[in-house]
């Protein structure tokens, strides 16, 4: 059983490569961020709270993000482990998580701020099927038109400018903290995520001995 967090800044494209090493290694993707999306898509109770939170420029309480977490975990339908993306947020949570779980290694996606604001500012999220694409590197066919189910690409709501900035802010202030705890346990492998995607995944894969 394989048991990793996957951290790094929004847009550097940790939710693709942890995509990719659970399909290839049966592991379970657990995703903050699709746990939103799903929620709001689905109009639920979460997912009302969550959209008017972020429609302000503001971001999710990280006693919100770990109660989902802790609930999502305690299915326990990660047979051959889990990858978990999103989660944890403060050092808190990441002490926690860590007398609670057996954790094989973190792994931390390192980018240049500029380059994560060129690239969260491209993304577009399908409006009907909630694909993602980005129109860097993953263009849809049609311009503003989902390949698959034809509905309309849009941004999200907490993809502009003044957004960002309080995102990137918030993750270096929350982030280094954290990584410190998971530091002095040795468990950080750091990747280059400027490069291509198949690249960083490679250097992952090398340096988790996979």
């Amino acid at each position: 059983m394989r048991k990793y967090v996957i951290m790094g800044i929004q847009g550097c494209g940790k939710g693709t490569q942890a995509k990719l090493l659970a399909a290839d290694f049966d592991l379970v993707h657990i995703s903050v961020g699709e746990i939103f999306r799903w929620s709001v898509q689905n109009h639920t109770k979460l997912g009302a709270s969550i959209k008017r939170i972020v429609s302000r420029g503001e971001l999710v309480a990280d006693d919100i993000v770990a109660d989902i977490v802790h609930k999502r975990l305690a299915d326990h339908d990660w047979n051959y482990g889990f990858i978990l993306d999103g989660f944890p947020r403060n050092p808190r949570q990441a002490a926690f998580f860590l007398e609670n779980y057996d954790i094989d290694a973190v792994i931390n996606i390192e980018m240049p701020d500029e380059i994560v604001a060129q690239r969260v500012l491209s993304r577009r999220l399908c409006s009907q099927c909630g694909l993602d694409y980005n129109l860097f590197y993953h263009r849809p066919e049609k311009d503003d038109t989902c390949d698959v189910c034809g509905g309309q690409l849009v941004a999200r709501d907490d993809d502009n400018e003044e957004a960002l900035r309080a995102r990137i802010a918030d993750f270096h202030a929350k982030t280094k903290p954290v990584l410190d705890i998971f530091a002095v346990k040795e468990l950080i492998v750091h990747v280059d995520g400027n490069q291509d995607r198949d690249l960083v995944q490679a250097e992952i894969r090398s340096k988790l001995g996979l």
